[in-house]
């Protein structure tokens, strides 16, 4: 078996051509500059980009295959280089059972079947050409459809105060909106871990992902896990969801929850982090409008107990962005010297760290990844801070 590193939430802010698919990406998010950062700066092996259901983008794929610049691999997935592209979708279901509105993923094997997956969603969306779009179908009826065309059903950053499994869209539990049995895996988010997750009874069960969810090149790779594999394909990845013939995620490689911009509670009133009353106001103005952390969410779900004690390790992990003093010029600087983050994160020792920037900026990189930074608690859509950044 061989380690990979996967990201398998990735965006597309443009099309070749300059067409717009998510609104709010990066126009330098395309699909080529997606490959050049993930694979050459980033150090993926894996990445799920979620668009692939725009017919313009099935196009540009299909036009690298017949060019030979991608392959399509038997196994599933496609070939660019020494990365694999993994097809998938984000879809937002609104249905008649949710509270509010529910981000999934869905992955397909093949490319032949996101094209018939597109065409069938052609039907039930208002715009195929665009990112995250509500999917006028129920919960279940998606889960079935994804699962006949042997993909792969993965609700989206589940804590999120918004558009989100346990954000808004349930009340107390996934069974409100879906099949139990038709869930893959379930996706953390950002402010969110595995010791927390793992306190609600009904995920005990399902695999937890970690993703960057990226509207922007530089944010690519903030969140990922590392898998055991044969090699970077869809079939080897749906073994290891599934823990099969020795194929596993090995680690979950994410934020401190509070960086995450949603972990703490938020008024909105005075634009404060704060408690509640039992009333749900403000302990400090008795505002109402409130946006509701993750780390509230998770008490009101879970308890006390962790009903999954054998999970693959969460690490915690800043992106070199986030420590103080590295602004562009210093990880330009560092990666030509050091080649991918991947490497500088995890694999430079700190006397070849010195040897190139400052002390201090060489002892933050080490407790990176030793995961002993302080950090300032994020809330409200602000993320948190690593102490002296």
């Amino acid at each position: 078996m061989n380690a990979f590193f996967a990201d398998l939430h990735i965006h597309i802010g443009r099309t070749n051509t300059g067409k717009p698919v998510k609104i709010t990406g990066a126009k330098s998010l395309t699909l080529e500059n997606i490959f050049i950062e993930a694979v050459e700066s980033k150090g993926m092996d894996i990445i799920g980009i979620i668009d692939c259901h725009v017919p313009e983008v099935i196009k540009e794929i299909e036009d690298g295959i017949r060019r030979g610049k991608y392959e399509e691999l038997m196994e599933g997935g496609v070939r660019y280089q020494n990365s694999t592209l993994i097809l998938g979708t984000e879809l937002e279901i609104f249905d008649e059972h949710c509270n509010g509105p529910i981000h999934v993923l869905c992955f397909m094997p093949t490319l032949e079947k996101m094209k018939e997956f597109s065409h069938w969603l052609s039907s039930h969306l208002k715009n195929i050409h665009l990112s995250s779009q509500r999917v006028y179908v129920e919960g279940k009826r998606l889960q079935h459809k994804v699962k006949s065309l042997d993909g792969l059903f993965i609700p989206a950053h589940i804590f999120t105060p918004f558009k989100s499994l346990y954000g808004k869209g349930v009340q107390r539990s996934l069974t409100e909106v879906f099949d139990q049995t038709l869930i893959d895996a379930v996706e953390l988010g950002l402010s969110s871990d595995t010791n927390m997750a793992s306190r609600i009874r009904e995920l005990a069960s399902y695999p937890f992902l970690t993703n960057s969810d990226a509207h922007s090149l530089p944010k690519i790779g903030r969140e990922y896990q590392k898998l055991l594999l044969k090699a970077p394909t869809f079939q080897e990845l749906v073994m290891a969801i599934k823990k099969e013939n020795d194929r596993k995620i090995e680690a979950n490689y994410g934020l401190n929850p509070k960086l995450g911009k949603y972990y703490e509670t938020f008024c909105e009133a005075c634009q404060k982090t704060v408690g509640l009353t039992d009333e749900g106001c403000c302990q400090i103005c008795g505002g109402v409008k409130i946006t509701k952390g993750v780390k509230q969410r998770v008490e009101e779900l879970g308890d006390k107990t962790n009903h999954a004690p054998k999970r693959p390790p969460y690490i915690h992990q800043v992106p070199l962005a986030f420590l103080p003093g590295i602004g562009p010029k210093t990880l330009k600087k560092l990666k030509h010297y050091f080649g991918t983050e991947m490497n500088i994160l995890h694999k430079v020792p700190y006397a070849d760290l010195v040897e190139v920037v400052p002390e201090k900026i060489a002892a933050s990189i080490i407790s990176a990844r030793e995961g002993t930074l302080y950090v300032q608690s994020g809330g409200g859509g602000k993320y948190g801070k690593v102490e002296g950044a």
